[in-house]
């Protein structure tokens, strides 16, 4: 156990080398990505994801062996791989959060915030699959599948995350940054991580690559890397992995071994005498313990917070808002200083000296101080003109005061518990590893800032001390490192600190051109290197020629208020350091308001970016839920609720599958397939409707388009879980198809498989919609409200309902209204209702309800929907049949499943032979029996009287060839019409030859023409001997149409059948129109219940015309044939007199015209007053008889007025 953890991250190194080395093959398809990213530095990410997704696909193998074929192996191997792909993975998103996501933003709006929520998202699940490894039951089975669905839906939501960067960030970074400014952030990415991450995930990149790749990507370096000889040696000397091993103190148990031989070589530590020492003990405890330069950073944190306070209190008696700026600063460099600081004991120091000594709630109490400190800052800044200031700046003391208050008990906790443990436990050499590796949790960004202002802080002998312990405390790999280290914390002392000399490089083993020994001016920062220590140097080198940095230091006393020391100006030689020239002012194209993350989300939870990030500063909301009133569109979205409900149904469900019966995978792959066509319909909607309307928006621009990508690869998991679940299902019939118990052990293996990958898919669908419905609601809601009106919000609530058809809302409605409660139930129908008030949808509504009186919809009507929210499966059936053709017959039993079932009860040993013969012969006959009793017994064409029908004969379209039907219509069946108990093929054959129109809604009789049966209406017939005859391809129930010919739908805001392939498709339906229009009239002038008149040239009523209409420019409508007849002769509508088209042509030849017409001498000066039926305006015109020119829009389509 002691080297479990350098182990598993060994294992995971030389892994990934493996799969490197299997990949030499493709070698010539990543030379593209290789060349792409020395062209454009910003592609190195593409690196980073490769080896990410190695990384996630070998987790998720070893989690899926352990539950199927390694059910004896140990469950730790594989947490430890977790961890070491958590901590590499959130610290790759922790940069990404504060360096390149604002600098994106900066130039693109609206596109990082959504990945930086992904973040957010992806932290939780790694939480939730740590709470799984840490809870007491690894010896199940369904622990080991439970385990292997987790990694799969990591698997799944990162790469999912990552495909969307290389999609929509990285063309962008590419297109909007420079090449110098793409390799400013690649470096400011770097020295952004941990310097113990970075030491791991360098060398583990390196060796997850091909060689071509590898080579690549050092040339890739070399040009982000700055230039300064000792930096680029930093960086190759981690990229080559020598290192520290476990410098990211994760070997707390190797630590605490160590800490046990130390204990037992010595006699009192045997004893369990801490108070009385052994000689030898007495002596080491007489020196200096390097452990105690603890005390030198609680110092300088006390002194750092003393001035702070002190300066808070100044701001409080004067009031001056000048200094907030500075001030603020001053408290982020403390805050980092501090949150670092902790993470540091928690992860090296506390677990070396006592695996029980824990002040994590003290470090987590610290910071939410701090940001609440911030936020008063801020609040200050932005709303002083608003506010009290005396009530802020008083505030602004008191929480100075309880910072320091805090501090000040925990630092003396520390001091009077741990250290002394430390001093105990460790010899110095020990002590001043610990120190070495907790200085090695901070970024390169801060150490840069922190090493001068602690030195500044210190005498320079105990400066000496620190940075000789520092040294002491390294590995012989890690000189390049210390050297830099050593030279920035020079910084902080004046003069007297440094020396000069002429000096060596450091060696190496690489051979590199950057590797050369050379003599160099040297200021010897290092004052480690003292005479008295006997230590040779390492060596910083400095050019002969200065060379100018590519990016200035980011420390600058100036700019954040850090009172770190200065070199004094009468330096002989000026520090030759290399700077990381990160600072965000050095380069203002790059330059991007402050994204700080919670730094304790380094060690614990992540969290998406603070109050105080750009990401959010620009899209402030307040959530429409906290005691607003619900928009439109926030009730129409309470589609989210039954998506979460069904979701976490499949999630759960699918760890059922192994063994379940037929009945449970039909109604399982029911209630999958029901999910999956209605979120298809949603997306849709969304992507048709609502991200256009968003992106309209000017400040909304790119707002949308993560959760468009998002829809394709939600699209696709659901194909890809469909394809298993048939496959599964044809498996599952297989092995249940003879009952024999005997079965092949392929079939089984490759069953258990299967139900294996289903259970992961569905918690990955689970994850996959939860994050995405939870970012939709949390950044694009509260945009409708912030940027549109109640009308607006109307309008697209209503397009989306409108290209909604029947089917659909059939099922969609139970399907809602099962998942929401009544409250919520009854504001989302007001607001389709209000949102349908001119069609008929009420009327189409309750018209189906009354055909389906058992529905969901109906019980919500009722008000007992939530009591039948529980039973919801059971319901399925219905609903799912009606959602869309094809899939009416999923619940019906076929032929197989019949015969297995027969199978199923002969073999069954607890029946006894009559009853068992009794249940065969119902099975076998049940598809007769259940028609016979579903249908009334068909009667023959007989009246009321006794008398036989009028009409009772078969009428035909085509007589010669015997095709049922009429001159309107091609069906097999005739209609009793209600009003005059005839039958009629339809009702134009009725209104032929009646005084009265005949109503077909109020249809209940029909008579097949094959039979001559009268019988109540329905697709089929009902008669045995017809054996279910079709009356026609479609038909209706509402409008009782039937139709043998033509592509027909419903649409439920007309309540009739119209000729087309249906809403959503070719058709929308307009709610202020009310009336169904292509698709490429999307953008029309709307006139309120424009299609409920006459056609204005044959007078004929529109709304219910079975001839083509045609909708006019202007609003109007008109039959298409009348349209053709009416342009013959006019160009202008025959209702409001405006122009049917582009006249320019027609107006050009008129003005051509009237050139050449010379009028008579006492008409020429006359003008005339006019009106333009075009642009609506008065105006002046030339005198003419017949033509008048609008002065305006230039159209002769004007009258004298």
């Amino acid at each position: 156990m002691a080297a479990l953890m350098p182990a598993a991250a060994a294992a995971a190194v030389a892994a990934a080398a493996a799969v490197a080395a299997a990949a030499g093959a493709a070698a010539e398809g990543t030379e593209c990505l290789a060349r792409s990213a020395v062209e454009s530095p910003i592609l190195i990410f593409l690196f980073f994801q490769k080896t990410i997704r190695s990384e996630l696909e070998r987790l998720h193998r070893a989690a899926v062996a352990l539950a199927s074929t390694d059910r004896a192996g140990d469950v730790r191997p594989v947490a430890e791989r977790c961890r070491f792909l958590l901590d590499m993975y959130k610290h790759h998103c922790n940069a990404e959060d504060e360096v390149i996501f604002p600098a994106l933003d900066i130039r693109v709006k609206n596109v990082a915030r959504a990945y930086s929520m992904e973040h957010k998202g992806e932290s939780d699940l790694f939480e939730q699959l740590f709470e799984l490894l840490n809870s007491n039951v690894e010896d199940g089975d369904n622990f080991r599948r439970e385990l292997a669905s987790c990694t799969g839906a990591i698997h799944t939501s990162l790469s999912q995350h990552m495909e969307k960067e290389e999609e929509q960030v990285f063309p962008l970074l590419v297109e909007k940054f420079s090449f110098e400014e793409q390799a400013a952030l690649v470096w400011q990415f770097l020295c952004s991580i941990p310097v113990n991450m970075v030491a791991e995930f360098l060398p583990w990149l390196s060796s997850s690559i091909t060689a071509v790749e590898r080579e690549d990507m050092k040339k890739c370096l070399q040009k982000i890397v700055p230039g300064e000889k000792l930096l680029q040696q930093v960086i190759f000397t981690w990229m080559e992995g020598k290192h520290l091993p476990g410098a990211s103190g994760r070997d707390d148990s190797a630590w605490r071994g160590k800490r046990d031989e130390i204990e037992q070589s010595c006699a009192c530590k045997r004893s369990g005498k801490r108070k009385h020492l052994c000689p030898e003990c007495s002596l080491e405890t007489s020196r200096t313990h390097p452990i105690n330069d603890i005390l030198y950073w609680h110092h300088a944190i006390r002194r750092e917070l003393d001035d702070i306070a002190k300066e808070a209190r100044k701001i409080e008696h004067s009031q001056d808002l000048y200094d907030l700026s500075a001030f603020n600063a001053r408290l982020h460099f403390i805050a980092d200083v501090c949150i670092f600081h902790s993470i540091a004991e928690d992860q090296v120091i506390f677990p070396a000296v006592d695996s029980e000594v824990s002040f994590v709630h003290e470090h987590a109490e610290e910071e939410k101080q701090f940001t609440k400190f911030r936020s008063i800052i801020e609040k200050i800044q932005n709303d002083s003109a608003n506010s009290s200031s005396a009530e802020f700046h008083s505030k602004l003391c008191l929480h100075a005061d309880q910072i320091i208050d805090t501090i000040q008990k925990h630092f003396s906790s520390e001091e009077t518990d741990v250290i002394p443990l430390a001093r105990l436990h460790f010899t110095p050499k020990k002590q001043q590893e610990l120190l070495y590796k907790s200085i090695c949790v901070m970024p390169l960004k801060l150490l840069e800032r922190v090493l001068p202002w602690l030195v500044a802080s210190l005498s320079i002998k105990d400066a000496k001390s620190i940075l000789r312990n520092m040294r002491m405390g390294a590995g012989e790999h890690d000189k390049p490192l210390v050297t830099l280290l050593s030279g920035w914390a020079c910084k902080g002392r004046s003069q007297d600190f440094c020396e000069s000399g002429r000096l060596r490089s450091l060696p190496s083993e690489g051979g590199n051109d950057i590797e050369e020994d050379y003599v160099e001016r040297f200021c010897a920062c290092p004052c480690l290197m003292s005479s008295e220590a006997g230590i040779n140097p390492s060596l910083v080198p400095e050019d002969k020629e200065e060379r100018p940095n590519k990016r200035s230091n980011l420390l600058d006393s100036e700019s954040n208020g850090l009172s770190v020391a200065e070199h004094s100006a009468n330096k002989k030689h000026p520090c030759c350091v290399p700077e990381l020239g990160v600072n965000n002012d050095a380069n203002p194209a790059l330059k991007a308001l402050s994204s700080r993350k919670s730094l304790r989300s380094f060690s614990y939870n992540s969290s998406i970016p603070s109050f105080n990030s750009s990401l959010f500063l620009e899209t402030d909301f307040v959530s429409t839920n906290t005691g607003q009133i619900p928009g439109p569109i926030d009730n129409i979205f309470k589609f989210h609720v039954a998506i979460r409900k069904d979701v976490e149904y499949l999630d759960v469900e699918s760890g059922k599958l192994m063994g379940c019966d037929d009945t449970f995978l039909r109604q399982f792959s029911g209630r999958f397939r029901l999910l999956r066509g209605l979120y298809r319909a949603h997306s849709n909607a969304e992507d048709a409707i609502v991200f256009p309307a968003l992106e309209s928006k000017e400040a909304l621009h790119n707002v949308s388009h993560s959760y468009t990508l998002d829809h394709k690869q939600e699209e696709k998991l659901f194909d890809d879980i469909s394809a298993v679940l048939l496959e599964f299902t044809q498996v599952h019939e297989n092995l249940n198809a003879d009952g024999s118990t005997d079965r092949p052990l392929e079939w089984v293996q490759k069953y258990v498989e299967l139900a294996m990958k289903l259970q992961s898919m569905c918690k990955s669908i689970r994850v996959t919609l939860d994050h995405h419905v939870f970012r939709e609601e949390l950044e694009l809601w509260p945009l409708f409200d912030e940027h549109f009106s109640v009308e607006e919000q109307d309008k697209i609530v209503g397009r989306i309902i409108g290209t909604t058809g029947a089917e659909v809302l059939q099922s969609m409605l139970p399907w809602v209204t099962s998942a929401l409660t009544q409250e919520e139930q009854n504001r989302m129908m007001d607001t389709w209702r209000h949102a349908t008030k001119n069609t008929m949808f009420n009327e189409w509504l309750n018209e189906w309800w009354k055909k389906n009186p058992d529905s969901p919809s109906q019980s919500s009507a009722d008000g007992s929907i939530a009591s039948a929210g529980a039973d919801i499966p059971e319901s399925l059936d219905q609903t799912y049949q009606m959602f869309k053709p094809g899939w009416k017959d999923i619940f019906r039993m076929n032929q197989s499943e019949l015969e297995s079932e027969v199978r199923r009860v002969s073999q069954d040993p607890t029946l006894d032979p009559r009853r068992k013969a009794y249940l065969i012969q119902n099975l076998m006959t049940s598809r007769w029996i259940a028609t016979q009793q579903k249908q009334p017994q068909a009667k023959s064409c007989e009246g009321g009287d006794g008398g036989t029908l009028p009409g009772c004969s078969p009428s035909y379209r085509d007589p010669e060839k015997k095709v049922f039907g009429c001159e309107h219509y091609k069906r097999n069946c005739k209609l009793v019409a209600a009003c005059c108990n005839k039958l009629f093929s339809c009702r134009f054959c009725h209104d032929k030859v009646s005084d009265h129109s005949m109503d077909r809604k109020a249809t209940t009789e029909m008579m097949c023409m094959r039979c001559l049966k009268v019988q109540p209406v329905g697709p089929t017939c009902s008669t045995p001997s017809c054996e279910e005859f079709s009356m026609a391809k479609y038909f209706c129930n509402i409008c009782k149409f039937f139709d043998d010919e033509r592509t027909v739908y419903h649409c439920p805001f007309c309540n009739l059948c119209r000729v087309g392939k249906g809403l959503g498709v070719d058709f929308f339906h307009c709610m202020k129109c009310n009336c169904c229009l292509g698709m490429k009239l999307v953008e029309h002038k709307c006139r309120e219940k424009s299609l409920e008149t006459n056609c204005p040239i044959c007078c004929d009523f529109l709304f219910t015309s079975s001839a083509a209409v045609r909708a006019l420019p202007c609003g109007h409508f008109m039959h298409s044939a009348c349209f053709q007849a009416y342009t013959c002769s006019h160009y202008t509508c025959p209702i409001c007199s405006k122009s049917l088209g582009d006249m320019a042509v027609y107006f050009g030849m008129l003005d051509a015209l009237l050139a050449a017409e010379e009028l008579p001498e006492e008409y020429r000066n006359r003008t005339q007053d006019i009106l333009c039926n075009d642009c609506d305006k008065k105006g002046e015109a030339g005198f003419h008889w017949l033509y008048h020119k609008c002065g305006n829009c230039r159209s002769y389509n004007t009258r004298v007025i």
